[in-house]
């Protein structure tokens, strides 16, 4: 079923991190494969549409305001209005302002059944600028925002730092978001299969983690978004595991940005991959876990104020009892 479901791409990132200048390869490049484009822009004039419209492909301007606070309405019925024509592309890019938190749009793809009856939601990729991310992370909380929603993240503009600033900057990131695929590049040059058609959001993706991320404490407080991972060693009891997550997302959704993560359920052998924005959650089972399998369970909080040990001991409460 999913293989029918048109995939899209969520393109973020700050104000003049390359956007735009990765929007244009996509369009511009010989790939093969045609996308529709929905652009959105603050103020009356879409700037970027500007640079865009002569690439030969269907830009949609949303120029009343911005995805992420006001006009999710209209991103619905503009998904709505291209499935009318989907079989003339492979794909959809929204791209969001430079201001904007992802997470509306994202959360778009979990409480619309129009919406996830015929696409689903494949990455959010956000560009990020290597020099003067430090400065903005420092002043906008927008910047840490679109880093700890990433799925794929392309450290642009390489050629305006050093390899140790790059590294520097690179080690930030990682603090607030360990499970991000990061790509380096100059004037946004990576391949589109590498930003497209990833399946990052699928559940499936979720036992790619690398077990090495859980072993990492973040150290990304300065920026306020940082991740904390936990474990649980013994079988999750499922009603348990979703009274508290559904507990923790009402109380702490505002500051939990993403969480993912796999569960060995109690009496299944098969593994459950869970998955949030927000508030809004997703979840199945995934399959039978490999042969010779730990089979711990494992959860990574990306977000604000984050409380380790009460995340800790809530996740251990829902195991079996010892």
């Amino acid at each position: 079923m999913s293989d029918a479901l048109v995939p899209v791409t969520v393109l973020t990132g700050f104000l003049g991190a390359g956007k735009t200048t990765l929007l244009n390869r996509i369009l511009t490049e010989n790939h093969g494969r045609r996308y529709a484009v929905v652009i959105n822009e603050f103020g009356e004039l879409g700037v970027d549409n500007d640079l865009v419209v002569d690439a030969n492909e269907e830009v949609f301007e949303m120029n009343n305001g911005c995805i992420c606070c006001t006009v999710r309405g209209d991103l619905i019925r503009i998904l709505g209005s291209l499935m009318k024509r989907a079989k003339k592309f492979d794909g959809i890019i929204v791209e969001t302002t430079g201001l904007a938190n992802p997470a509306p749009v994202a959360q778009t793809f979990f409480v619309d059944e129009s919406v996830r009856a015929k696409t689903r939601l494949d990455a959010i990729v956000t560009v990020v600028d290597a020099k003067n991310l430090p400065a903005r992370l420092a002043d906008s909380a927008e910047a840490a925002a679109q880093i700890a929603f990433a799925d794929v993240i392309v450290l642009n503009k390489l050629d305006l730092v050093t390899p140790e600033e790059a590294d520097a900057v690179e080690a930030r990131i990682a603090a607030i978001n360990p499970l991000a695929r990061v790509m380096r590049a100059t004037r946004a040059a990576v391949p589109v299969t590498e930003i497209l058609h990833q399946n990052a959001f699928d559940l499936n993706r979720i036992l790619q983690f690398d077990p090495a991320f859980l072993d990492q404490e973040s150290h990304g407080h300065t920026e306020g978004v940082y991740s904390i991972s936990v474990e649980a060693s013994r079988p999750i009891v499922m009603q348990k595991f979703q009274e508290w997550m559904g507990t923790l997302l009402q109380e702490k959704g505002q500051d939990l940005l993403r969480t993912k993560g796999i569960l060995n359920v109690a009496g299944d052998n098969r593994r459950f991959a869970f998955q949030a924005v927000h508030m809004m959650a997703d979840g199945d089972f995934i399959g039978p876990a490999a042969e010779g399998d730990a089979r711990a369970s494992r959860l990574v909080f990306i977000g604000r104020d984050l409380n380790r040990p009460q995340l800790r001991r809530g996740f251990e409460a829902c195991q079996v009892p010892a």
